[in-house]
């Protein structure tokens, strides 16, 4: 290649890099609102580039009686190698549902290739909920989950998966000091901003927040109908957006957590089947 050429190349990877972007690693599903198809209008919505690299993809959600899936993990290498040749630099990385130790590792070293110094790295350990595993997790790969968090700067359990990566015992009712404690403990593997989500007080959800050398906050909405697939990706997507935009982290919890409950209410209105997850295309504008 000539002089000339290379010059030109190196311009045009550079200039894919003039808009802000966030890389998102979860799986895709057509339909059920959840994971990569609610991350790329939530993070659009704030006037962030959303680029995913998808780690399987299903035609519905497992919620559903029946699915169509297919695993990506064989083409997941080869894919960021293409975001490698295209010299491209994320203003943030967004990780999701992990199904194997193999995809664990894909992740490791996509953080490692590309976490820059000003990347903000969020991560989202979906392991369980209500004190147990989901049944495609085993305890060794929830163990292995915790090999991420020395690259995260935010993470977004909840209580389940804090109490696990902590090896804490899961009790609901766990009060302030304990929920600190184990953020102090999470914070001492990598992450320095924890938000420990929707932790069920009577007819209210609490968000802990926690930041390294600041007094912890706990946030409260009123709860509004049954739990709906897709609420994690939206909440941890408008937190990753607004890291990405600078946007202080209690604001972006509460501001999360605030259009979630509004989306619910209109699930409501609309009669939605819980599997559909929650109609926040009408409220995208507000973001």
């Amino acid at each position: 290649m000539s002089e000339k050429k290379k010059e030109c190349a190196l311009r045009t990877a550079s200039a894919h890099n003039h808009q802000k972007k966030i890389a998102v690693i979860n799986d895709f599903c057509g339909f059920g609102r959840c994971s990569l198809a609610v991350s790329l209008p939530i993070i659009s919505a704030k006037k962030i580039q959303c680029c995913p690299l998808p780690t399987s993809i299903f035609s519905n959600h497992t919620g559903f009686d029946s699915f169509y899936y297919t695993d990506f993990t064989e083409h997941m290498n080869a894919y960021m190698d293409e975001w490698s040749r295209l010299d491209l630099q994320f203003c943030g990385i967004l990780t999701g549902f992990l199904g194997s130790a193999e995809q664990i590792g894909i992740v490791k070293r996509f953080m490692e290739r590309f976490k820059g110094e000003k990347t903000v790295a969020v991560v989202d350990p979906v392991m369980g909920d209500y004190g147990k595993l989901y049944p495609t997790y085993s305890p060794r790969l929830a163990e292995q989950m915790g090999s991420l968090l020395p690259f995260a700067d935010i993470l977004t359990p909840n209580l389940t998966e804090a109490c696990i990566l902590t090896g804490t015992q899961y009790r609901a009712d766990l009060r302030e000091d304990a929920l600190f404690d184990i953020c102090e403990s999470l914070c001492a593997q990598g992450p320095k901003k924890i938000v420990i989500s929707g932790l069920e007080r009577g007819d209210d959800l609490e968000n802990f927040v926690y930041e390294e050398g600041r007094e912890p906050v706990l946030l409260k909405e009123h709860k509004t109908g049954p739990c709906r697939s897709g609420t994690g990706d939206v909440f941890s997507s408008i937190i990753a957006a607004d890291a990405v935009n600078g946007v202080p982290f209690p604001e972006s919890v509460r501001s999360a957590s605030s259009f979630i409950a509004r989306v619910l209410r209109r699930a409501l209105e609309l009669d939605l089947p819980k599997t559909d997850g929650i109609c926040f295309e009408e409220f995208l504008t507000e973001l």
